[in-house]
């Protein structure tokens, strides 16, 4: 059973750890557009920009609905890297309950 359950767990707590990243690369280049540091004019960073908020955006829409304004700063990055954070935890204490 170790034999398909140790790769699977490898596999999936490392999926978490790349969106955590992407999360974090889509929230540090949406500031960089907000504050005029680069310019979606520019083909390349228009396509990176348009693949972020493509991955990210079907996570975060559901829990921006339930987020209050808080004028113009938008947490819902952070409420969904701390939520798979958590996942990440139990994915590691079941694991671990298994026996393995």
């Amino acid at each position: 059973m170790d034999v398909i359950l140790g790769p699977l767990f490898w596999l999936l707590m490392t999926v978490i750890d790349l969106y955590i990243w992407v999360l974090i690369a889509g929230a540090i280049l949406s500031w960089l557009i907000a504050f005029n540091v680069v310019n979606t004019q520019n083909r390349f960073v228009y396509s990176v920009g348009d693949f972020l908020y493509r991955v990210t955006e079907p996570a975060l829409r559901p829990i921006r609905r339930y987020l209050p304004n808080l004028g113009g700063i938008d947490v819902s990055p952070l409420v969904l890297i701390l939520l798979l954070l958590f996942a990440q935890q139990v994915l590691a204490r079941l694991y671990n309950a298994i026996g393995f």
